[in-house]
């Protein structure tokens, strides 16, 4: 991407840390002595530039318009200008009518939301949910506390899902090369070539999904399949399990699904998973057990992770080890090896071989009390030799459980789409059904399913889903899908138990569901899906009442006893395959996307302004390479280089990330769309070309070259970094399970805190109310660090409950973005191979708040229970209160960043929370508008508000438990416990601005062998 050296200047001066190469942050580190938290490269040098930067009350250029233009040019430019046309032109918002209810429905009470229960399926497993409805309107989605395979939280995916249903860029009508046709249209149009086809067996019909674990569906397809005998029905994704299947077929001699229970887990070993992220299969789960054991004043486990690529699991670990893909191989096989399978000799440097002696001590230490995860990202063998250790150290049937797959019908994905793509070629496809996916732009490379698709001129094609994507673009005909919010369906979770899909809200563009395209096909035009599903389920009611039972699983969410039963397996005298031989040249490692997957929510604008948990990247997917490596070549983050493999070239940006392997790419799927809606199209880079069918994770031989040109990247990582040198106190505080057994409070002695009672503040009293005979609320909030892992679901919680708008790459550079809550993280040690933390910052809500004496108009002011309040009527935009911030938590809408035109996503937002103009600060509230419900309901029962009655969204969507929120003055109640521990602290406690919210230090439990 080429621009002019006036523009290029320009943008440098955003964010001029960046503009630091490696030489000089090499030599700025060399000066650094002792332990220090650092969120970036530069920050960790110490730049003057860096510090020049943090002393900004706004990264420089956010105070100015996009052009060049600055405020205070544009201000005497218009000042002519406004004089003449007075306030006329200040934003007003139109004046709408409203009407009541000539009959209003007896359930519904204006005000008050119903809850649903509901499931998403993402990557062939259904989450189970609880999705807020107001006045027939879903605006907010929750975990399912009682539901097995969730125990409560959420993933940014369901929380941002909302979005995808009140997207105005989904598709609302059938469509005929383009042109606008009616369902009956194109049932009409399908209804003879169908006929035809059953007359020859369904000789010349394909189907083509992605992953099915919905009984229903299954049930449908093999219907379908019955119809018409000689028919074929291929699944593909991109997010392929291939390797995972493919390992317990090689140990076991079957595909099964393998289920961790890391409760009963002392030691844990990570060979390439990232299991605390929400993209591993059943995370929610795995999240809540694994930090149930990260107490320190319990038994607390221990995390090993070997991995390429920096990962919220290799952010939480004990001991990390960063190695290449193939390197990873070796580990594995020279782990069972040691251990006394029989896997092929693998040769370790003298560090790695250390490290795996000290591994395998502990691992043989725990029999029965540790596990191995394999990354679904390592082949095949590599997840065997994980089956066969976890049975050698006893782990199989206690920590590791083996049931029947969650798929309905697994099959090798890349197989099946390679013989649907040769059926295509010779001419054997008559009718092809494309529901749902995009293997135009996501099928590997070479296969070349686009061409495939055009070339083979198959008579009828129909594509099936909620975007006229690249694929749709290719089919003559396209039908629109109703969102899972819309429609009746079920799925299996994790676990194998059925929820049930139930919708909130009539379709908003009459699409149909899959299950009402498929009975279309087989002559039930006029069944509805509710009728599909609830049918299906009443022929497998052998016994019972099923009314009632049926009842119970919508009200629920689920089918209680339907998850799978463990099986007893045996690994087989299997083959491991030979050893990959050592190749040291440039390997290329194919991740998805943390936020966008695999492309398919590339249209969701809060996931793309999601900052990723590692780098802090919004709106694009660079490739990440390793400190020493960018040194060795000349790069610097923002470089965009060419990379080649196959005879494919892509260009892609370059981001230099601390911990990352050395002599490894890693590129991330999912980005550099063309049919993606608004938000989607154009953003990032497409690497799809690069990936190829034999070579879907990990790729060796590719080249790499500079280009000379650079790319504005748009990562939140470098903003928001708090002053602490003044005093040198640490925000971010972490010692080891010694140093807490021997010293409690080190994290409080790392501080020296004010003499008590020594203000210019009044004191404010929050105690017993007479009024209402209480005890006085003071609300507060205690976040552990050791149990967040980085997942950002409490961003887009935030998001959604607080209407909080999407501002875009351009306003994100320019450090405009505006999310009230943001997961810092921190690094602490070498650049080659740090550790990580996460710390969550919301407002701190201080009691000797700096922001509110600054404010010229009372905007920001202190509640008698203790939050520091907003008033945006007030507020005038000074930014007064936002440059007294030490914590840098306010937001300032510098433009008009909300949608108010857009009906859809007038629906889409939250009732009890006001939508902002520009011109306003924003902040964190600690979810106010929950607080007074719970007022309203606790008053009309004359009793105090119960500890645990109020959540924050923030706290109610952490999978990890990691928020606590409650009334301070009630000591009996969870936070004022959390708050009295020894390890709680204050962030920049030697300020006096008594935060409300605290933190509880982490505390890692290294192995004395390796802590050096």
């Amino acid at each position: 991407m080429m621009m002019d050296p006036e523009t290029k200047k320009q943008r440098e001066d955003v964010c001029p840390g960046k503009k630091l190469d490696l030489a000089t942050v090499q030599a700025e580190l060399a000066k650094v002595q002792g332990p220090e938290y650092w969120r970036s490269l530069e920050e960790l040098a110490g730049s003057s530039e860096f510090r020049e930067m943090m002393h900004r009350e706004f990264p420089k250029g956010a105070s100015e318009w996009v052009d060049a233009v600055s405020r205070r040019g544009f201000l005497r430019l218009m000042g002519a200008s406004m004089a003449l046309a007075g306030m006329t032109a200040c934003t007003r918002q139109p004046v709408e009518p409203i009407v009541p209810y000539a009959k209003q429905p007896e359930e519904i009470i204006p005000g008050r939301p119903l809850f649903f229960a509901t499931a998403m399926t993402l990557g062939g497993c259904a989450q189970p949910l609880l999705v807020e409805s107001h006045m027939g309107r879903p605006t907010k989605a929750e975990g399912n506390p009682e539901h097995p395979a969730g125990l409560a939280g959420s993933d940014i995916f369901a929380q941002a899902s909302l979005l995808d249903m009140y997207d105005p860029d989904r598709a609302q009508h059938p469509a005929l090369l383009g042109d606008t046709r009616s369902w009956k249209a194109f049932s009409d149009a399908i209804r003879g070539p169908l006929a035809s086809q059953k007359a020859v067996g369904g000789e010349g019909l394909r189907l083509l999904t992605p992953p099915v674990s919905s009984p229903t569906l299954a049930d449908q397809l093999r219907a379908l399949l019955q119809m018409f005998p000689k028919a074929k029905w291929h699944q593909y994704s991109p997010l392929h399990r291939d390797a995972v299947l493919g390992g317990a077929q090689m140990a076991f001699g079957q595909p099964v699904e393998t289920q961790y229970r890391l409760e009963g887990a002392d030691v844990v070993l990570s060979l390439d998973a990232d299991f605390l992220a929400p993209t591993f299969p059943g995370a929610l789960r795995l999240t809540r057990d694994f930090v149930a054991r990260r107490n320190p004043d319990a038994a607390m486990n221990r995390l090993y992770v070997v991995e390429t690529a920096p990962s919220p699991t290799g952010a939480k670990a004990d001991h990390r080890l960063p190695l290449r893909a193939a390197e990873v191989e070796k580990f594995a096989r020279a782990l069972a090896s040691a251990l006394g399978i029989s896997a092929g000799a693998s040769t370790l440097s003298g560090e790695e071989a250390k490290w795996l002696a000290t591994v395998v001590q502990e691992l043989q230490a725990h029999h029965g009390a540790s596990v191995v995860i394999c990354g679904e990202h390592q082949p095949a063998a590599v997840h065997a030799l994980a089956h066969a250790i976890n049975e050698r150290l006893g782990n199989a049937g206690r920590t590791v459980i083996y049931t029947e797959t969650v798929h309905a019908s697994p099959v090798d994905q890349t197989n099946s789409l390679r013989e649907l793509v040769a059926d295509m070629r010779a001419g054997k496809v008559e009718m092809l059904f494309i529901l749902g996916g995009n293997p135009v732009y996501d099928a590997p490379a070479d296969l070349d399913f686009a061409s495939a698709l055009k070339d083979s001129k198959i008579p009828v094609t129909v594509y099936h889903g909620l975007y006229e994507n690249e694929t749709a673009q290719l089919c003559p005909w396209f039908t629109h899908d109703a969102h899972y919010l819309e429609a009746w369906s079920d799925g299996r979770a994790c676990d194998g138990t059925i929820s049930v899909v139930q919708p909130l809200i009539a379709p908003l563009y009459e699409g149909r569901s899959v299950h009402e395209l498929l009975a279309m096909m087989m002559g039930q035009g006029g069944v509805t899906g509710y009728e599909i599903v609830r049918d299906y389920w009443q022929k497998q009611n052998k016994a019972g009442d099923f009314e009632a039972a049926w009842r119970r699983a919508l009200h629920d969410g689920f089918m209680a006893g339907t998850a799978y039963a463990p099986q007893a397996v045996t690994v087989k005298a299997a083959n491991f395959g030979a050893a990959a031989a050592d190749d040291s040249g440039l390997e290329l490692n194919f991740r998805r996307d943390p936020c966008v997957l695999d492309g398919s929510l590339a249209n969701n604008g809060w996931l793309q302004e999601l900052p990723k948990p590692m780098s802090k990247m919004t709106w694009d997917n660079p490739a990440w390479i390793g400190p020493g490596m960018a040194q060795r070549l000349g790069l610097k983050s923002e470089d965009v280089v060419e990379l080649e493999l196959n005879g494919k070239k892509v260009r892609n940006a370059v981001w230099v990330q601390a911990g990352h392997a050395d002599n490894a790419v890693t590129v991330f799927l999912g980005y550099g769309r063309r049919r993606a809606g608004r938000a989607g199209s154009g953003a990032g880079f497409d690497v799809y070309p690069l990936r190829t069918s034999d070579a879907p994770w990990r790729a060796s031989g590719v080249k790499l070259s500079k280009t000379g040109d650079t790319y504005k990247l748009a990562s939140t990582q470098g903003y928001q970094t708090i002053d602490t040198e003044v005093g040198a106190k640490p925000v971010m505080r972490a010692g080891s399970l010694e140093e807490y057994k021997q010293h409690p409070e080190f994290a409080q002695e790392m501080v020296e805190a004010p003499t008590p009672g020594l203000t210019l503040y009044p004191n404010v009293n929050y105690g017993k109310d007479p009024n209402f005979n209480a005890l006085g609320y003071a609300w507060g909030m205690a976040i552990d660090q050791n149990s967040c892992v980085g997942c950002n679901a409490c961003m887009v919680a935030c998001v959604s409950e607080n209407n909080i708008a999407v501002v875009g790459k351009e306003q994100v550079v320019r450090g405009r973005h505006m999310h009230w809550i943001r997961v810092d993280a921190y690094y602490q040690g070498d650049r080659a191979n740090p550790s990580a933390y996460f710390q969550p910052v919301p407002c701190m809500q201080c009691e000797n708040a700096p922001c509110e004496l600054v404010c010229p108009v009372g905007a920001t002011t202190h509640s008698t229970e203790g939050l520091n309040d907003m008033v945006y009527n007030r507020c005038i935009g000074t930014r007064y209160c936002s440059n007294n911030c030490p914590y840098k938590v306010r937001r300032f809408n510098f433009l008009l960043f909300q949608d108010f035109e857009t009906p859809q996503l007038k629906m889409m937002r939250n009732p009890d929370v006001s939508v902002r103009s520009r011109g306003v600060m924003e902040k964190c509230t600690y979810c106010v508008q929950r607080i007074n419900q719970a007022r309203i309901e606790s008053e009309k029962d004359d009793r105090e508000i119960r500890d645990g009655e109020i959540q924050t969204a923030c706290q109610q969507a952490c999978p990890a438990g990691a928020i606590i929120f409650g009334n301070v003055n009630d000591k009996n109640s969870k936070v004022a416990k959390l708050k009295a521990q020894a390890r709680n602290y204050s962030m920049l406690a030697d300020l006096n601005t008594r935060p409300r919210t605290t933190y509880l230090a982490e505390v890692r439990n290294p192995n004395p062998e390796l802590a050096g």
